[in-house]
């Protein structure tokens, strides 16, 4: 299908939009960005928003999914190159990549703090599950058929793991000593995915 000129400014202008929202609430919070401070660091008008979002929290969504995204593709690139040849070393630098990406303050703020009140905690799991749980069930799969992990139902076991994920990324996100706390939801998990291996 050929793209035409109004398609490509429309992506830009949504690209721009979303880039500005971004900065704006990874730096102060949802809460304390309005949209006219959005469409101004945008480059845009306040009509151009509404053709493009429905109103500020749908923006929010956009934003929070392209975090979620890059998140999935940083731990798939990184953990990926890993899972032919040591499939338990690539879960377990999942789990830690995934800790350490929800420490940048941006993700913390964005994803961790805003995202379950302004989209509320089923839409906000649901963004975690679409982008988290495909990755842990490819592990678990890879880990299970290498023999690494006693054989058992995948689906249940990832959702299990990705609770404990995103829980561990809330108590860092929340702790006074943040590279402390991280660190002992690191050796946790590990306990954990240790604790699946076959003669454990």
């Amino acid at each position: 299908m050929t793209r035409t000129k109004h398609d490509v400014r429309s992506e830009a202008t949504r690209l721009r939009l979303v880039t500005a929202a971004r900065a704006l609430f990874g730096a102060r919070g949802y809460a304390d960005v309005g949209t006219e401070e959005i469409v101004r660091a945008a480059g845009v008008t306040r009509g151009a928003l509404y053709h493009q979002f429905r109103d500020k929290a749908d923006l929010f969504a956009t934003v929070a999914e392209v975090v979620e995204a890059e998140i999935a593709e940083r731990i798939a690139g990184a953990a990926g190159a890993e899972a032919a040849a040591d499939p338990m070393s690539a879960l377990r630098s999942g789990a830690r990549l995934f800790l350490d990406a929800c420490a940048a303050p941006e993700v913390e703020r964005i994803i961790l703090l805003d995202a379950p009140a302004v989209l509320g905690w089923e839409a906000w799991r649901d963004l975690a599950g679409r982008y988290g749980l495909g990755l842990v069930q490819f592990g678990l799969q890879s880990a299970i058929e290498a023999g690494a992990i006693v054989p058992q139902p995948v689906a249940p076991l990832a959702h299990v793991l990705i609770g404990a994920l995103n829980e561990s990324a809330l108590y860092v996100a929340r702790a006074e000593d943040q590279a402390a706390a991280r660190e002992q939801c690191v050796a946790i998990l590990d306990r954990i995915l240790r604790g699946l291996m076959t003669g454990a």
